[in-house]
């Protein structure tokens, strides 16, 4: 890096895979250089970025060594910053380390930790399921006994699906229990009640403590009962099918929440599902999504790329909220693929597929010859791709068609 070089800012991003490689991307159109950090030395947004290191981010006392190692040869960092991955307490961590902008100890905390997060909501009075921390079996059949079913169990600080399962008077409680126990490094699980209704994913810019929700998809459960007990979700659609009254109000709870976790400067991703009361909080990330959210559904649908105010917020500059307003609403679409585990033998009709003018996205995870794993949580899928079309109906028929020809063939 030419430490003499002026154009734009220097911005350090926490990771270098496939989630990242958008914003290292908008980083660069927008005029900055990046330093990008993965434990993968492999890592596809090494290549994009102008200057990398090979160290785990969440490794925290070798981040910092890195860093001062970094500063000390004269080079700069002018924010921080990360996206798909659940890293606050290092994201706040690593930016109080530099002196830079960036989330506080206590949001982090409560953006990291269920538990800690719902005790916030609740004293905040946003609406939420009823929950109880537990750490033993015999808890969560008491519960069970209590409250009755549906229940969802899930590990206090994890993501992506992670151990999350919906309970079921057929389930069998005690292995679901010792799983979802499993992925939680501090060894505590949440239960909470199960919601009915629409269920909503967000994204919302916050500068100054004022909040616009560019980001408004429904999303898609249609494979549960394939992946029961696990709750997987498969994809969402946008613009939403609910009313304007109806997405006011998950915007108004979102931007609430945000401010509940102390978030006045940043991006939250919201989890919330339409109830019969009115919409209630799941959960909320003090992050950038991951996937195709922000770097496809969005800009597709709304016309607008967000991540661009995520950069500047971190690197300490003004963000005009208007300039991230949708400004039109477009059909779109993203799904996924699932496979059964086994060796990858081939993958059929992908080029009539990719023949196709409304296909926006079709990508592969895994190549030929790959041992594929048991679905376990989201992050396990096989590929994805996105649509776009006219309207709901003609988005629902396109995302049958592609999942009519594509053929995942394992062995």
């Amino acid at each position: 890096m030419d430490n003499n070089d002026r154009r734009g800012k220097n911005l350090l991003v926490l990771g270098a895979g496939k989630d990242q490689g958008f914003l290292i991307k908008t980083a660069k159109r927008m005029g900055h250089r990046v330093l990008a950090i993965d434990r993968n030395p492999y890592a596809d947004g090494f290549l994009l970025a102008d200057d990398y290191g090979v160290v785990s981010n969440r490794d925290i006392p070798a981040l910092k060594a890195y860093l001062s190692e970094y500063k000390a040869s004269g080079k700069r960092i002018d924010g921080v910053i990360t996206m798909g991955s659940d890293i606050p307490d290092v994201v706040a961590e690593i930016t109080a380390f530099l002196h830079l902008p960036g989330l506080s100890q206590q949001t982090a905390l409560w953006a990291k930790n269920k538990y800690e997060m719902k005790k916030r909501f609740r004293q905040c009075d946003i609406p939420i399921p009823w929950f109880k921390r537990i750490t033993t079996f015999r808890e969560l059949k008491e519960i069970i006994a209590r409250q009755g079913y549906p229940l969802v169990i899930k590990p206090t600080d994890n993501a992506g699906s992670r151990g999350v399962f919906n309970l079921k008077e057929n389930s069998d409680m005690e292995s679901l229990f010792y799983e979802s126990l499993s992925y939680s490094s501090e060894g505590k699980c949440l239960v909470e009640e199960y919601l009915d209704g629409p269920q909503i994913s967000t994204e919302t810019v916050m500068f100054d403590g004022i909040g616009i929700t560019p980001g408004f998809a429904d999303r898609n459960y249609s494979l549960a009962e394939s992946f029961h007990p696990r709750i997987i979700e498969n994809g969402g659609w946008m613009p939403s099918n609910l009313s304007d009254e109806q997405q006011k109000q998950v915007e108004d709870l979102v931007i609430r929440a945000s401010l509940a976790l102390g978030v006045t400067n940043g991006i939250t991703k919201g989890d919330v599902v339409y109830t019969t009361d009115g919409p209630k909080m799941i959960e909320m990330a003090a992050r950038l999504s991951g996937g195709d959210f922000s770097e496809s559904l969005v800009p597709i649908s709304a016309g607008v790329n967000y991540v661009e105010a995520a950069i500047k917020i971190a690197l300490g500059e003004k963000v005009k909220l208007d300039d991230y307003k949708p400004n039109k609403m477009d059909y779109v679409a993203n799904r996924y693929f699932f496979h059964k585990p086994g060796r990858l033998k081939g993958i059929e009709r992908v080029a009539e597929v990719r023949d196709k003018e409304w296909l926006v996205k079709l990508d592969f995870f895994y190549e030929i010859g790959d041992i594929l794993p048991p679905i376990r949580c989201h992050g396990d899928r096989f590929g994805v791709f996105i649509v776009v079309a006219d309207d709901r109906e003609e988005l629902d028929e396109r995302i049958e068609w592609v999942y009519s020809k594509i053929k995942i063939i394992v062995e």
